[in-house]
């Protein structure tokens, strides 16, 4: 226990903390992957791409951490879940593969076909991405068919359910409208008018689909809001979290695009926190039978473990924020092309 609060709290704490720092970072990524296509011009999408560049493959540092704190936190919960999600996975790691190759081969050869074709694999890999991330949250926020020793029982099939779907479409909407955010502040010119359009029918999207999830869970899974109904301190962060989220048409209206990008991940973060509140002390709820359940108790290593794993997060995590605000910092304003430019 430090300061009151028991290690397992603690860890789960710093996972969903890594976790929803990667949907922060690489949401942005896969969100200009997902308008990509949209641009017209080669200078435009070179422009695009070179936004992206200096930062998206820090931002997958996020990811590796974050599976990797899953892991040394509470291993019985990583190996359920990336058994249960096997070929999910697979096929994000295979997605997130093409992507990182299309953005490197893209400006190997000038032939427009080529060009073209790697625009193709880059616009398809970011959105599949984006709407992975999405079924796997809605799969999790659902619940999982584990049997009492958190064994998986259900079909790859059953992870295309209709909330899991809804949450995907979702998540792909706010990807694509914080992507869209993000290359407004690295643009200039026409090419920032035509990021303002975009983001404009980025809103539109996103609200819908975040309208129509959202009736979608109290009509058909009021079981999913009821713990946070209630917990006083978890209905601040809801309204924190619906706060966040209508800031940033708000802040869009306004032509306050970096404020709208800074708001745009502040939803994604409270967002993901009342997922969290609503799990706790679960971490993937078994829809068989109680005894299914993983929580962090059940599903942590040694308290002696996590005390000293805590240790190096506590060495380890300003070192990572550091290096990502000095990246960020580093490449900050809009993107002039280069000879050495994708």
């Amino acid at each position: 226990m430090l300061f009151g609060i028991d290690y397992e709290v603690l860890w789960f704490i710093v996972v969903i903390l890594l976790l929803a720092g990667y949907a922060v970072l690489d949401g942005f990524d896969f969100g200009a992957g997902a308008v990509h296509i949209f641009l017209n011009k080669e200078k435009s999408r070179r422009i695009a791409l070179n936004a992206i560049g200096p930062v998206w493959d820090g931002n997958e540092v996020w990811l590796v951490i974050g599976g990797g704190a899953l892991f040394a936190g509470f291993p019985e919960a990583y190996a359920t879940l990336f058994s249960a999600f096997y070929i999910p996975f697979m096929l994000f790691l295979f997605l997130i593969i093409l992507r990182a190759v299309s953005i490197e081969f893209r400006s190997k050869e000038e032939w427009p076909w080529w060009r073209k074709m790697w625009d193709g694999v880059y616009f398809t890999t970011s959105t599949g991405l984006a709407f992975s991330l999405g079924l796997v949250l809605g799969n999790i926020l659902q619940g999982l068919p584990l049997d009492e020793n958190f064994v998986y029982q259900g079909t790859t099939l059953d992870f295309f359910n209709p909330l899991a779907l809804l949450t995907g479409v979702a998540t792909l909407a706010a990807c694509a409208l914080h992507g869209a955010l993000y290359l407004s502040m690295k643009t200039e010119g026409r090419l920032f008018v035509k990021m303002t359009l975009l983001i404009k029918r980025a809103q539109i999207n996103w609200l819908i689909s975040f309208g129509i999830l959202t009736g979608y869970i109290i009509y058909f899974h009021p079981e999913i809001i009821a713990p946070i109904l209630d917990h006083p301190a978890w209905i601040v962060l809801d309204l924190a979290a619906v706060a966040a989220v209508l800031s940033v048409p708000q802040l869009i209206r306004k032509k306050k695009y970096s404020w709208a990008f800074i708001a745009s991940g502040l939803s994604i973060l409270m967002l993901i926190g009342t997922v969290a509140a609503r799990l706790f002390p679960a971490i993937c709820v078994s829809t068989l039978t109680p005894e299914g359940t993983l929580t962090i108790y059940n599903a942590a290593a040694s308290k002696l473990a996590l005390s000293y794993m805590l240790t190096v997060v506590a060495i380890g995590g300003p070192l990572v924020l550091s290096y990502t605000a000095f990246v960020f910092y580093t490449f900050r304003g809009a993107v002039e092309l280069t000879e050495e430019s994708y």
